[in-house]
């Protein structure tokens, strides 16, 4: 696999930033939109140019557009399409793999500024809401009216819908309620000619037709542009009952994970920690897991008092039969959110330690203890620190890597490690990305993963939908495959 060099330092404008800023594609963009909507200040425009992943290079746009409304998207690309600029979707820019990066020349669309939730059915439950709104705000929203939108990434506080949407994003509560898609009713997308499709409806059922709206879900804004979604919600699930087990190696916390699978209950969270991540998280946060603690796992069950606490402990006795250091139910709700706010934390608690390069490798449930005991020895070969966090329920784990950026020794190291993990996964019948995408980090695995005739396929649907491949050009595929 090829990395393409850190860019992550900031860049001051060239000669060709300075010619485009007096380009026509400015003069037409500047007539239609109102003034407040482009910003084309160099300063500005350079904290628009990364999402958080490393090793993914970014260019220098012409301009940041922050539309309000749909009309103002439209506008927006029937200037790029018929000036034939690139245009790059952007959210929250919490995105780990690069897709929500600039290029050069072209324009980034920052859907921050369309925040709002447009309305809430409590009869049909569902939600309409815009990209901009982040996903923890949407959710407090729904809660209000007893209703619950279960996709909670870790990073729900900072993160928006718009980019979940493009990424398919997760959660911790992937294992029980599913990830985004699964709430998917209805896209209202600006296609990149700036026509306005609304696709998909507000029914539970409905099969008219293909399905477009998982097509343009975690296509990363190279299909077409979001700007409103209609999302399925449920009813509030009950105050969750937690369980933590602590154990000696990783191993042995996959071996629990299996047998919490098996026993038939489905917890609503099923979540994992190794020792790096126990160690970087008890650091920051002063938990007092101790240091003979090789691994956590936490689980929790939302079907009340009664039935729940039954699930808890039948989820505790098979954690406590593979090994466990220690079983503790918490009592208090606070123990619980305590509990998931260092998971949550754990991508900050690494960043304290250096710089990170976060994987997001998947793989069938049943391979867990192959993956966790491979990174590890990848981790001891490579001499790098390597925590791994994930989403135990559904085999979804994110590898953690830290490094020193300015020893361009352990650069080196960090990018093969990554590599390494990602192969590892492929080869125990997993995947490379189970909700962070492909965006530039890994876009040179896929045609791996999806063999030339997927590969194929995928090109020709980009064709189809855009044609002069302005829309988010080079993220997913190489620029070869179009």
């Amino acid at each position: 696999m090829a990395f393409p060099a850190s860019c992550c330092a900031d860049v001051r404008p060239g000669s060709a930033y300075r010619a485009a800023m007096a380009s026509p594609v400015l003069d037409a963009l500047t007539a239609v939109l109102p003034p407040d909507r482009v910003i084309t200040d160099p300063d500005r425009v350079a904290s628009y140019r990364f999402d958080r992943a490393s090793f993914c290079p970014a260019g220098q746009p012409v301009a940041v557009v922050r539309p309000r409304n749909t009309a103002e998207v439209s506008a927006t690309l029937r200037i790029a399409s018929e000036m034939r600029v690139p245009v790059v979707p952007q959210g929250a820019r919490s995105g780990l793999s690069g897709a929500a990066n600039a290029i050069d020349d072209g324009i980034v669309l920052s859907l921050e500024r369309m925040d709002r939730v447009l309305h809430i059915d409590t009869a049909n439950r569902f939600v309409v809401t815009e990209p901009g709104v982040m996903n923890a705000a949407l959710s407090r929203a729904v809660a209000e009216h007893g209703l619950f939108y279960p996709p909670d990434p870790s990073s729900w506080e900072f993160c928006s819908i718009g980019g979940n949407l493009a990424t398919d994003s997760g959660g911790l509560c992937c294992l029980k309620y599913g990830v985004t898609s699964d709430y998917v009713l209805g896209l209202e997308v600006v296609l990149a000619d700036g026509e306005i499709l609304r696709t998909g409806r507000r029914t539970v059922k409905g099969v008219a037709g293909y399905d477009l709206v998982r097509l343009f879900v975690g296509s990363e804004g190279t299909l077409g542009v979001i700007t409103e979604a209609t999302l399925r919600l449920r009813a509030a699930a009950e105050r969750p009952l937690t369980v933590a087990a602590t154990y000696p190696d990783s191993l042995a916390a996959a071996a629990g994970i299996s047998a919490v699978l098996g026993c038939g209950v489905v917890p609503s969270l099923l979540e994992y920690m190794d020792r790096a991540s126990v160690r970087a998280v008890d650091e920051v946060f002063g938990m007092g897991f101790g240091a003979g603690v090789g691994a956590l796992v936490i689980a929790q069950s939302d079907v009340g008092d009664v039935v729940g606490k039954a699930e808890i402990e039948t989820i505790g006795r098979q954690l406590e039969s593979c090994g466990a250091l220690d079983v503790v139910l918490a009592d208090d709700p606070s123990e619980g959110e305590m509990l998931l706010t260092a998971r949550r934390q754990a991508l900050p608690a690494f960043e304290r330690l250096g710089a990170t390069l976060v994987d997001d490798v998947c793989v069938p449930r049943d391979r867990m203890a192959d993956l966790v005991s491979g990174i590890e020895l990848l981790a001891e070969r490579f001499g790098l620190i390597v925590g791994v966090v994930g989403h135990a329920g559904d085999g979804n784990f994110h590898p953690n890597v830290v490094f020193d950026s300015t020893d361009a020794d352990q650069v080196a190291r960090a990018r093969r490690v990554f590599e390494e993990i990602m192969v590892l996964g492929l080869d125990l019948g997993g995947t490379i990305t189970g909700e962070h995408g492909v965006g530039l980090l890994k876009r040179d695995l896929l045609a791996r993963e999806i063999g030339p005739l997927g590969l194929r396929v995928h090109r020709d649907l980009k064709r189809a939908l855009d044609p002069l491949g302005i829309l988010n050009p080079g993220k997913i595929f190489t620029p070869d495959d179009g």
